[in-house]
């Protein structure tokens, strides 16, 4: 049998060699989490974009959640000092600052035990991108920072099996979950999926309670489920209050409390986002800065 020229052999190998480097996946870069306290997690790079400045509100700012806020932060601060601490889900009514609680927890924390621990880090990974979890994770395990992932406004529908890599993720698989992360989610249902879907599964499957079983259990994943109701009109306007002393808006109480309510009734809902909203509105109207 011909071989045919060493020379042509030896070139088609090279340009061979060369397509494979070409289309293989780059090198996963050891994360750099002394670059900042948040990062956004980008799974196409496979690298953490640092945030330079957070959006966020002070801790002292959301008011009607204290239940909630101090298991969060109990939780958080065990987390931070290394000990065993929960997933958390947060979940139910919208703009009852749920994103804002986590935040605002992280801040605080870091705050109090500054010069006692490292700093704790807090990683926002999207939606979209949670079948990435795991890559993220393993990323993360070897590092000597603690982190929370999270990712907000967590939900699943219809044909979508991405959840799977995020029970794979929580549990850690053989590995089990890396000591130093901890996986904070928000949503606006307590299970993560709609009603109908769990229901179509109970009607098509096989074994329709192992089919549903499946997809409640993810929420079993999380240790701690903090749920977020609907406010009064008292901590509506203690949340308006509460922003007006902050920030030294001048107006009079009886304008405030009346503008505050009609501007409620106008969006259908009393919320933390509702109020904030006003508050925006107001300084805008007397000119003033919310920097403070």
């Amino acid at each position: 049998m011909t071989t045919g020229s060493p020379d042509l052999n030896l070139e088609t190998l090279l340009r061979i060699a060369s397509a494979l480097e070409r289309i293989a996946p780059p090198a996963r870069r050891a994360a750099d989490l002394t670059a900042a306290d948040a990062f956004v997690w980008h799974p196409a790079a496979a690298e953490l974009a640092p945030v330079a400045k957070v959006n966020r509100v002070e801790l002292s700012l959301l008011r009607g959640v204290d239940r909630v806020r101090d298991t969060l932060a109990e939780n958080t601060e065990r987390f931070a000092h290394g000990l065993p601490a929960n997933n958390v889900l947060l979940w139910g009514a919208r703009g009852m600052g749920k994103s804002s609680l986590v935040k605002s927890v992280h801040a605080d924390t870091n705050k109090r035990l500054a010069g006692k621990a490292l700093p704790l880090k807090l990683i926002e990974i999207h939606r979209e991108d949670i079948e990435s979890l795991p890559a993220l994770m393993a990323m993360l395990r070897q590092d000597k920072h603690r982190a929370i992932v999270f990712c907000d406004d967590l939900s699943f529908d219809g044909q979508d099996t991405s959840y799977k890599s995020l029970k794979a993720a929580l549990d850690g698989g053989v590995e089990g979950r890396p000591d130093n992360v901890v996986f904070y989610a928000t949503s606006n249902r307590r299970h993560l999926l709609p009603r109908d879907m769990m229901e179509n599964e109970r009607s098509t499957a096989i074994n329709p309670g192992e089919a549903v079983e499946e997809k409640v259990s993810l929420s079993d994943r999380f240790g701690l489920w903090l749920g977020f109701h609907k406010c009064s009109q008292d901590e509506y306007l203690e949340m308006i209050n509460g922003y007006v002393s902050h920030f030294g808006l001048k107006i009079a109480p009886d304008e405030l409390r009346r503008e505050a309510l009609e501007w409620a009734t106008t969006r259908g809902s009393r919320s933390g986002r509702t109020a904030w909203q006003y508050i925006q509105d107001l300084a805008g109207r007397l000119g003033q800065r919310l920097d403070g």
